[in-house]
């Protein structure tokens, strides 16, 4: 149970968000929700607490600015290590995303076309406060617009540009509802990498995204980022634990690779909530190093691997060629 506003919402309920029809966690509490304990989870997958003097002060810039950000909506296991280490990933677009993804447990609805227009001011005068020299944007999907909020991101990025010349800007998109046009409005508008996350393998989409999302299509949004502007860094993301086969994978990163796609990310399923899918198998940090291998092999310039890993995690470092220096014992040794 959590609060919004001082009035207790539990996960999979449906509560009034700025007058917004919304679903706690993404997706709605159901019948044959998992009961009781959850899977335990192994050691490897412990992550650090957040607290310290670096954690509280960006905790306060995010709040003063009222910016939402994918480390609290979507509750990665990261937040503490990179907020102790004045990173953070900047959420564009609100807070409510059009779509009930079984992996997402971000809050669903429909914004009815709302936009906070001091959006771009207040993510450049955060990244300037916070002294960034990189800095990731993400949004949730938004079919109530009509260029799926492309715009809007451009906006965002142009003024972080425009305060902060000399910090690269990575957007991690959503699929626009595959409109080459938006795709163009967000890669022309100054960015340094362009992400967007394919998220499971071919054959498990359609039961972990939502009807609207597509593998296909987020194939062809990369392809067309990097046809757009080869220059720019494209990026894409898996997780894994959810009932895919290493051969799966591997014809995923197959895919990216064709798609042109430069890095990719691999990181382990969680389940957030008892109403989201459950997590079929936890995978060890020696097979995650065997995967990033394997991805290597097949001519990704980087690939980052471990049980931790999400599609920003550590994104300024992702290019050092050493897996962000994460150690051989996983994440939870940083």
């Amino acid at each position: 149970m959590t609060e919004f506003k001082g009035i207790p919402v539990s996960s999979g309920s449906i509560f009034e968000r700025d007058g917004v029809r919304t679903i706690k966690d993404g997706v709605k509490r159901r019948g044959d929700a998992q009961q009781g304990p959850r899977a335990r989870k192994p050691q490897w997958l412990k992550a650090r607490a957040p607290g310290g003097q670096g954690y509280r002060r960006v905790r306060g810039i995010v709040h003063d600015h009222q910016l939402s950000t994918v480390c609290e909506e979507s509750h990665c296991p990261n937040l503490g290590e990179c907020w102790s280490h004045g990173t953070a990933t900047f959420m564009v677009l609100g807070s409510v995303c059009t779509r009930t993804c079984r992996f997402c447990s971000v809050d669903t609805g429909n914004p009815k076309g709302r936009l906070d227009a001091q959006d771009p001011e207040h993510c450049a005068e955060s990244v300037q406060l916070m002294g960034l020299r990189y800095v990731v944007l993400t949004s949730v999907d938004r079919d109530d617009l009509p260029d799926g909020g492309a715009e809007h991101y451009a906006r965002c990025i142009q003024a972080i540009k425009d305060a902060n010349p000399e910090t690269a800007v990575e957007a991690l998109t959503p699929d626009f509802r595959g409109d080459e046009e938006a795709v163009r409005t967000v890669v022309e508008s100054g960015l340094e990498v362009f992400a967007h996350n394919v998220e499971v393998v071919r054959r498990l989409s359609p039961r972990v995204r939502d009807p609207r999302a597509g593998y296909d299509q987020s194939l062809a949004v990369l392809r067309a980022a990097k046809r757009l502007r080869p220059e720019v860094l494209t990026k894409s993301s898996l997780m894994v634990g959810l009932g895919e086969t290493d051969a799966e994978i591997f014809e995923a990163f197959d895919d990216l690779r064709q798609a042109d796609v430069d890095i990719v990310t691999l990181g382990q399923y969680l389940q957030p909530t008892r109403n989201h899918l459950p997590v079929e198998r936890f995978v060890s940090p020696d097979e995650f190093e065997a995967l990033r291998q394997e991805g290597l092999r097949r001519g990704f310039r980087e690939v980052v691997a471990g049980p931790l890993v999400r599609s920003s995690y550590r994104a300024d470092r992702v290019l050092e060629g050493n897996n962000v220096g994460l150690p051989a014992a996983g994440p939870e040794a940083v």
